[in-house]
């Protein structure tokens, strides 16, 4: 007499564990490339964040733009785990770039100089 014995074969669990690895390998490479995306992202933001505050230290003390983050007080924030470094600052414009710790990607922006990209970041 045959019992019926209810469950899974070892072959059923490997096909699924096969399976399982093959879209972990495709998803991990998209995930990371999304990660860089978002800091990407955020040093964009910054810097665009970054020309509203200029522009209203602009107009509050007399034409000038600020030479630092620091001297634009509480005005500017700058988002967790970004570096924003002023470049070069005239009474016609400024440049400024930022970096995020975990890329090695760098966005730079300027305004008021001679770049067809006026005011609008670009990252490499």
């Amino acid at each position: 007499m045959l019992t019926n014995k209810k469950g899974f074969t070892l072959i059923e669990l490997l096909i699924v564990v096969v399976i399982i690895g093959i879209l972990a390998a495709i998803a991990i490479p998209k995930f990371a490339n999304t990660k860089e995306k978002a800091y990407i992202a955020s040093m964009k933001s910054d810097l665009r964040n970054l020309v509203t505050a200029q522009e209203a230290y602009f107009s509050d003390n007399n034409s000038t733009y600020a030479a630092s983050i620091a001297a634009m007080g509480t005005s500017y924030r700058v988002s967790s785990g970004v570096a924003v470094i002023m470049g070069t600052v005239t009474n016609t414009g400024w440049s400024a770039s930022a970096t995020h710790g975990s890329t090695t990607k760098t966005c730079a922006i300027s305004v008021g100089g001679t770049t067809t990209n006026e005011g609008e970041p670009v990252c490499n």
